[in-house]
């Protein structure tokens, strides 16, 4: 279960990724703004507080985004809702790239963690506390928030940002599908984890957090096991995708747009075999990029001959 465009409204469009609201965020920021207000004398403070925790989750999304676009990715689009937010990225399937895809949007927060926490020493040491204490309050608050994220956001709990960091970095040793099924099975132990303390700690939200963990774990468990069917499928020698650097597999997986008859491009050349339909790129059928024939054989792992 992931948040979608479904219900949400665009925002804005930045560096080429649309930014989404979806319309459950105001709802939610009624409660959210109320269990703030305790701590100020003004209802614009907690208002404020809530809307930052939001602008530094929207910067955590977009250094995912463009860290994506910097491998040679795709990203598009970011949907806030009243959990976090989502940034919908697709980098190539390697795991140097996707490791920095992920990295970026934590590493966004490191950033901030020393600017923030100057900002509250530089208040504490000038007295905000009793000459502004909304200010300062607010300030305090938005540091916290901050570190928070920041910690949370790494614990090796799929899919949490330090869950598919670890994926990533297992990606190098183990291959896709195993490391991302190791990564789901200490996923599982985490989040029963974090249940137990849910529930411990009596946090309804936190508890709702922890089921959306964990339905994103178990998807992330059926991902890896069709990975590794799909990784015990013949391939295609003397080819390869030069996004992802995968040996296409072998079958017809490919749709003629003139006939709609599927044919494996690749033992035909990229001629549809029903119609003789010729086609200058060929998608690959685990990244989604499309590359012309030449430059998959160009992208080989060895010099060696296409295999037809």
């Amino acid at each position: 279960m992931m948040p979608t465009r479904q219900g949400s409204f665009r925002l804005f469009r930045f560096a080429g990724v649309d930014v989404y609201l979806h319309w459950s965020w105001f709802l939610i920021a009624v409660y959210g703004i109320s269990l703030r207000a305790g701590r100020y004398s003004s209802m614009i403070w907690p208002a404020l507080e809530y809307i930052a925790l939001f602008l530094i989750v929207l910067v955590h999304e977009f250094g995912h985004a463009l860290a994506c676009r910097q491998v040679g990715g795709q990203a598009n689009q970011i949907v806030l809702w009243p959990l976090g937010g989502v940034a919908y990225v697709a980098p190539p399937q390697r795991p140097g790239a996707t490791l920095w895809s992920i990295a970026a949007g934590p590493l966004v927060n490191v950033a901030l963690a020393p600017v923030l926490s100057l900002l509250w020493w530089l208040g504490y040491s000038l007295g905000w506390a009793d000459a502004m204490p909304n200010a300062y309050a607010f300030v305090k608050a938005i540091c916290i928030i901050n570190w928070a994220l920041l910690i949370f956001n790494m614990l090796p709990i799929y899919p949490l940002d330090g869950g598919q960091i670890l994926q990533s970095l297992l990606w190098f040793v183990l291959g896709r599908a195993r490391s991302l099924m190791v990564t789901t099975i200490i996923g599982f132990i985490g989040v029963a984890g974090l249940i137990c303390l849910a529930l411990l700690e009596q946090q309804v939200w936190f508890g709702i957090l922890c089921v959306f963990i964990l339905m994103n774990c178990w998807r992330g468990l059926m991902q890896a096991r069709v990975l590794a069917k799909v990784a015990k499928l013949p391939r295609h020698g003397g080819f390869a995708c030069p996004s992802c650097r995968q040996e296409p597999i072998v079958g017809p997986l490919w749709r003629c747009d003139k006939c709609q008859q599927q044919f494996d491009t690749f033992a035909t050349r990229a001629v549809c075999p029903h119609c003789g339909a010729q086609f200058p790129l060929t998608r690959c059928p685990e990244c989604g990029t499309s590359h012309s024939l030449s430059e998959w054989v160009a992208a080989a792992p060895t010099s060696a001959p296409p295999r037809l």
